[in-house]
Formats: structure tokens, sequence, C-alpha cells
């Protein structure tokens, strides 16, 4: 038996030959340079930021270069398949703004080179691992559990590197001797169970100095230096499903894709992509591989982000806290290019995607994610957001992940007005950090969510129900912000504060407080608490009828 025999026997019957499938996958008409990428996300039931920040490369590359990005599925990995995670993943990415042109969809698949999902693509990977099997590159291996068992077991004995290589799996050899072709030829006609191996052609267990080693171009690393890979990795399964390795080698040949983002951690799997993409004769993609994401950990040292330990992995969490897509893309582009935020400083209105991102400024030794540092990047970009823009985004959000805060809806321009507050003074608060946080910071509009939150600061506490009359006996909504303070030192100054603070530190026995004393008795009546913008302003947005109604309880 030939081993062109034996690719027929395993498979005697598929649609379409490997050379059929590369002319249905032609080359794309793209302009020179073109990027094309892809986002290969399995549907674990877990998205995590790594994703997000994966998806941004994939993003700019394609996109700056007027290339494709598409979203592949990539479930071959049958045992970790959650039910409805390819929802999630798609909505998830869609929150976060990602725009793909080609890939899976909730309603079906855009594009011209799928199916981007990889379970639906068993065909494919079949006539190219034909191919291999045709070629002497791959073989069938009967090997069971408990035999893999013993191998490992007299390998670590002998202090080998633990595998299925040469020397290991006596399939490896099947056609040299007519005893194993026999045996091979029936198992396989009885359906008894095997995996496709890869024949690898390197030589195991080599010294470092001995191993014959290829260049790669890492477009973040630069040239990194592979060695060549000598295991027989399972290319197919028994269920006949494709591992990761030969399916995504084999869909980005076909798809046609030229620059793979993957993190750091598929290094050590490299020496058996090139193989693989060697063994088929096809050009190796530009692999970029990204730093782990870090973080400073409870010790003061970084540690990568855990899944167990961070809920700020999750884009759950992001989602469900509130965090505006335009802020979680300004705070990734700063961790992503190390001259992003001297750019950002030179041209703070410019639109995001003017920046040129480039690959050469990533960084290879482990990108700190600072979750502090997000909030701060999200204050500011929030700023420059429409106030009514922000305020359609907040229902958005609320109608699908707080619908408790519906009240806050009820009149969009007042939204807006509300969330305007102190933007566009001299020196603009940046007050408004995510949506949870937003709701919290403007609860006190809203008679729902309004409530005492701070007790009257102790210097002006005994006289509160005082100040707080003569206040509303001199309240008049008209006055402008000039006039409306002065008629709170006026009544400082009656009930014997300093109409100064300076003068309260200067001569603490002279006074009860200060001026600032008294106005926060009032900002604690009209708002809940001890700190807020404004009070005049918010006044003018809250109404007079509403000042009024809160003074007068309190007054009680």
């Amino acid at each position: 038996m030939t081993n062109i025999e034996l690719s027929e026997l395993i498979y005697p019957s598929l649609s379409h030959t490997a050379d059929e499938y590369e002319a249905m996958y032609p080359a794309r008409d793209l302009p020179a340079g073109a990027k094309v990428t892809r986002l290969g996300p399995s549907p674990t039931g877990f998205i995590h930021l790594g994703n997000l920040y994966g998806a941004f490369v994939d993003e700019r590359l394609a996109h700056q270069s007027g290339g494709v990005f598409f979203l592949r599925i990539e479930d071959t990995d049958d045992k970790r398949y959650v039910e409805n995670a390819v929802e999630t993943i798609i909505t998830s990415l869609e929150f976060f703004d990602i725009k793909f042109d080609e890939g899976a969809t909730l309603s079906g698949d855009i594009g011209d080179y799928g199916d981007y999902t990889q379970s639906n693509r068993g065909d494919i990977y079949q006539a190219f691992a034909k191919k291999l099997l045709a070629e002497g590159l791959a073989y069938p291996c009967f090997l069971t559990e408990d035999e893999i068992t013993a191998v490992r077991e007299e390998q670590d004995k002998q202090k080998l590197t633990p595998g299925i290589y040469a020397g290991w799996s006596k399939y490896r050899e099947w056609d040299t001797d007519d005893a194993l072709v026999s045996e091979v030829e029936s198992r396989i006609k009885a359906g008894e169970p095997f995996v496709i191996r890869l024949r690898s052609k390197g030589t195991p267990n080599l010294s470092a100095e001995d191993t014959s080693r290829h260049t790669v171009v890492d477009a973040i690393r630069g040239e990194l230096s592979v060695p060549d890979n000598f295991q027989d990795i399972v290319i197919i399964k028994q269920t006949g499903i494709p591992t990761y390795h030969f399916a995504h080698v084999v869909d980005d040949h076909l798809m046609r894709t030229t620059h793979v983002v993957r993190g750091e951690e598929w290094l050590p799997s490299l020496p058996i992509h090139v193989e693989l993409f060697e063994d088929l004769g096809w050009e190796l993609p530009i692999y970029c591989h990204t730093a782990q994401l870090m973080k400073i950990g409870e010790d003061g040292n970084k540690r990568k982000l855990s899944k167990r330990k961070d809920p700020e992995l999750s884009l759950d969490f992001y989602r469900n806290e509130g965090y505006h897509p335009a802020a979680v893309r300004e705070y990734l582009l700063t961790i992503l290019n190390s001259n992003y935020e001297e750019w950002r400083m030179e041209n703070p209105d410019a639109d995001i995607n003017d920046f040129e991102f480039t690959t050469e400024k990533m960084s290879s030794s482990g990108a700190l994610f600072d979750l502090d540092k997000l909030n701060d990047v999200s204050k500011n970009t929030l700023l420059h957001i429409d106030a009514a823009e922000l305020a359609a985004w907040l229902k958005s959000w609320s109608d699908e992940f707080a619908p408790e805060y519906a009240y806050v809806f009820k009149d969009m321009d007042h939204l807006a007005e509300i969330l305007d507050l102190g933007r566009h003074d001299a020196r603009p608060r940046a007050d408004l950090v995510y949506a949870r946080q937003i709701m919290d910071f403007i609860s006190y509009f809203f008679d729902e969510s309004f409530k005492i939150e701070d007790e009257y600061p102790a210097e002006a506490s005994a006289d509160a129900a005082e100040i707080l009359k003569a206040y509303l006996a001199s309240y008049d909504h008209s006055d402008d912000n000039e006039q409306w303070f002065g008629k709170i030192r006026d009544i400082a100054t009656d009930l014997g504060y300093a109409a100064k603070p300076k003068d309260y530190k200067k001569n603490p026995d002279d006074y009860k407080g200060h001026v600032g004393h008294v106005s926060t008795v009032i900002r604690i009546a009209i708002m809940g608490r001890s700190q807020s913008p404004d009070v005049w302003a918010i006044q003018q947005i809250l109404g007079e009828s509403k000042v009024r109604e809160r003074l007068e309880a309190a007054c009680k």
C-alpha cells in the first residue's frame, strides 16, 4: 500500500481536493501593502481583555492599510464549547465598537472566504490532511492513552523530551514493514479509532548547538530564531476534528491572512506552525506575538492578569460597569503604542483613527494594565463626547444591563443638560467615568434616587435649620451666580461665620466656622452630599420648585 493508497483508504470520498480548495479561495484583490487580519476566539464562555487587546491591533493593522479584518470562530476544541458563547463573543465585540469586514455574525456569515466557523469546515481540513498523507508527511497513529502514558514514563526514565516523535510510535514507519502495512490497513477497515499525526522532519533530543533553526520575523519582536519541530503532533483527532495547530494554518492560508496577532503564550508552538506551512508549501504569515497583560499585585510586583483573581480581565466587567467603548479604545492605545500619549497631548481633539498605529511601538516585555489609569483616561475621553450623544449611549447601556435606571431617561434633553454640567467651564469638570458611576454621580437630580448621604459639617450642624430657613426665605431662582453667593455670605456673617475661609483659619476663636461650612449645609439639603459641582448651576437644572421642595423638607 502506497502513501496515496493510504490517503484514499482513510478519505475515500471527499467533496473536493486540496487543489480545488486552493482555487475556491483565491488571493484577495487588495491594494499593495494591504493587511488581512483575523480574530479567532474560542467559544468557551469567557471573552477577555486579551481578546479585545488583540482585536484592536488586528483592526488597526487592517484598516490603516486598506485591508480586511475578519472574525473566525475557532471551535475545534469541542470539550470546552459553551452554549451561547458565540453570541457572547459577537455582542461583546460589538459593544466595544470592534468593526469586522467579514466573518461570523449573529445573522450568518459575511464575506467570500467562509465558512467562518471552524466546525463547519471539516471537509476542508480533511482534504489537506489527505494531501499530507499522500505525500508521506503524515500518518495514522493507533496508540492508545495507556500506550502513550507508557511512552512518557519511559522517556522520563531516559531523561528525554516527552512526546510522540521518531522512535516512539511504530506507526510512524508503517510503510517499512509488510506486517505493519497489513495491520494499519486492517485496523482502518475495521473502523478502529486513530489520530493523524504530522511526520515531523526535525531530529529529537539534540543539543541547542546542534539543532537546526529557522529565522522568523515577528512584527513586534523582530527576528526570532526558531528550532526545527520534531514532535509528531496530532493534526486530526479521533473524532475527525482538527487540532488548533492544523486548523488555523489551513484557514489562515485559505482566507489569505497576512498578519496573525496572538499572545506570546503561542511562541513555543511556532516551530510546529512553521513546519506545517512549509509542508503544505505555503508562505508563512507575519506573526505578531503580543506581550501578556500584567498588573501590579498586592506585593508591588508585576503579575499576569488572572481569570480567577481579577474580574477586570473579563469583558463582561466593562460591559456591566458601562465603560464607553471610546474610553476603552483610548486607553488600550496608551498601552499598545508607547508614543500614543504624547500624540494625544499634541492632538487633544483629533480622531483616534488619525493616529498611526505601528507594531514597532508595541512592547514585547509585558503590557501593564492599570484600572485607575483607565478611569483617568475615561474621564478625559467622555469630556469630548457630546452630552446628547452620551445620554443616548447611557440609555442603550441601561436598556441592556441596568433597566432599574429607566427613570433617568424619561426626559433625554434634561439628562443631556445634567451631563453637560461643568464641562464647558474654564477648567472643565471631568466627573464622569463609566455608566454605573455616572448613574450614582447624577442620582440626586432624580426623586427616585435622591437621598441624604452626608452629615452637616460639625461647625454648622447646630445652626443647620436656621441656615436653611434663612436661605429659603432669601432664595430667588432668577439670581445670577454672584447674587446667589452674596446672599449665602450674608447669612453666614449674620449667624457668626467668617465671610472667607482664610479669615476663619487666621482667627478660629472669633467665628463659629466659615462661609464654606454654611454653603455645605445648603448643598447637602439640596443634593444630599457634601461634594458636587457648582450648587447654583445644579439649582438651575433642578428648577425652582424642586429646590424649594428639598429645602422645605430639610427644614422640618
